[in-house]
C-alpha cells in the first residue's frame, strides 16, 4: 500500500505539533475556500455499531464497521453542498478502510486515493506506529494544496485525536475540520463543520 508521500504532488514542508482553535463566526471563510489552499479533514460518515461486511460484493475485505444508509447519505449531501458552494477539490485522500474509502467516493468531489497511513489504529498497532501516523497526518495538513484547489482527507477519530489533540475527542462521524497551511510548516484551524451544517451554509454564503 503506498504511503501519503506518494500522493503529495505539492511541496513538502515540516509540520507544527498542534492546531489552533477557531469557530465559524461568519461565512467569509467560504469565499476563501473557493479560492483554494485549504485541507479539509473529514471523519468518515455514520457507521454500523458492529463489524460486518457484504461478503457477496466485497469477498476480499476483512470484517469491519460499514457506513449505514445515514452515513452514505451524509457523504453524498456533503459532496453536493461542496459542489453547490463551488469549493474546488483537487484530491481526496482516504484511509484504506472501507468506510473511509466509501465516504470519500460518495462525496463525488475529486479523485480518491487510499493509503494505509490514514487507517485507524487498533490493539495490534504499536504506539510507535500510532505516533508515526499522527506525525504523517500533521505533515499532510501542513502542506499547501495545488494552486486554486483544496484537498480532502478522510480518516478516523483516533487518528484525528492523535494528530490534533484532545479538543477533537468529541469529533462526530461526518464532521469536517478545515485547516489552512500557513506556508511555514504549520497550519491554523479555521472551522469545524458537522455533517448536518453544510446545507445551512449554502444559504448564508449567497
Amino acid at each position: 500500500m503506498p504511503n501519503i508521500r506518494s500522493f503529495l504532488f505539492w511541496a513538502l514542508v515540516a509540520f507544527l505539533p498542534a492546531a489552533s482553535n477557531a469557530q465559524a463566526s461568519s461565512p467569509g471563510w467560504i469565499e476563501n475556500l473557493r479560492l483554494g489552499g485549504y485541507v479539509i479533514v473529514l471523519r468518515h460518515g455514520a457507521t454500523t455499531s458492529d463489524q460486518s461486511i457484504d461478503s457477496m460484493s466485497r469477498p476480499n475485505l476483512p470484517a469491519e464497521r460499514q457506513l449505514t444508509s445515514q452515513g452514505r447519505a451524509q457523504a453524498k449531501s456533503i459532496g453536493e453542498a461542496m459542489r453547490r458552494l463551488k469549493i474546488p477539490v483537487a484530491l481526496v485522500l482516504t484511509s484504506s478502510t472501507a468506510r473511509a474509502v466509501d465516504t470519500g467516493t460518495l462525496l463525488g468531489v475529486g479523485e480518491v486515493s487510499a493509503t494505509a497511513d490514514l487507517a485507524e489504529g487498533g490493539p495490534d498497532t504499536s504506539a510507535d506506529e500510532d505516533n508515526r501516523r499522527a506525525a504523517a497526518f500533521r505533515e499532510l495538513v501542513a502542506q499547501r494544496p495545488p494552486a486554486g484547489n483544496n484537498v480532502v482527507v478522510v480518516s478516523h477519530k483516533p487518528n484525528i485525536v492523535n494528530a490534533f489533540g484532545q479538543a477533537w475527542s468529541d469529533v462526530r462521524e461526518g464532521e469536517a475540520s478545515v485547516f489552512k497551511p500557513d506556508g511555514r510548516g504549520g497550519y491554523d484551524l479555521i472551522v469545524r463543520i458537522r455533517a448536518d451544517e453544510w446545507s445551512a451554509l449554502e444559504g448564508v454564503s449567497d
